[in-house]
């Protein structure tokens, strides 16, 4: 699990292209510290295990099903990437639940700077509308956000000056693909009473 707090501005050193994989070569000196095969680590979202690692870079494959539901395969030698490590057990949760397992994929629409934040307008699948509400949380790029307004086909973010300097989403620019993962919590509670609603009432005892 992880929390959506971005850790280190990472790179992407190498891409091998396989049948129906990708095997990606990334350079994270935070990320990588004490790290060791078969650990989790983010890549803009998207939770990657650690095949090989040496020095401040690890490889990591990324199979197709992965590649067709998220931005990834956009990726190129010297494509920055947000990097965060699974959180501990007692660490403070920071952003939300973060799973790294993405839904979907929006496009930045728009950029509206003003002097201290940046409003951010991104596109929002149809299949993804329903879990995203105004103040709820969001991840964007493996960033945890909160949603300022969500619209049927859209939603905006406001990022702070840390966030514009610190992950990907400081330059990103329209028409980039974005890694979108909702609420798991708003995808269990409609699970649970889509399956309340069908089940069947239960039988009423006879009376004397």
């Amino acid at each position: 699990m992880f929390t959506g707090i971005v850790e280190e501005l990472g790179e992407i050193t190498a891409v091998e292209k396989l049948a129906d994989a990708s095997r990606f070569r990334l350079r994270g000196p935070v990320v990588t510290e004490g790290a060791k095969h078969g650990d989790s680590i983010a890549v803009n979202g998207v939770c990657l295990t650690v095949v090989e690692h040496e020095g401040d870079e690890f490889t990591a494959d990324v199979m197709a099903e992965t590649l067709d539901r998220s931005s990834l395969g956009a990726l190129a030698v010297g494509s920055r990437v947000n990097l965060e490590r699974p959180t501990a057990v007692g660490d403070r949760l920071g952003g939300h639940i973060v799973q790294g397992h993405v839904d979907g994929t929006g496009e930045i629409v728009e950029r509206k700077p003003s002097e201290n934040w940046e409003i951010v307008k991104v596109s929002l699948p149809a299949g993804l509308a329903r879990y995203v509400v105004e103040k709820g949380s969001i991840t964007v790029d493996g960033v945890s956000l909160t949603v300022v307004d969500a619209g049927p086909d859209y939603f905006t973010i406001s990022l702070i000056p840390t966030t514009l300097a610190l992950t990907t989403l400081g330059i990103k620019q329209p028409g980039d693909p974005v890694n979108l993962e909702v609420d798991v919590i708003a995808k269990y509670v409609e699970r649970m009473l889509g399956d309340r609603a069908a089940a069947p009432a239960p039988a009423q005892e006879a009376t004397q």
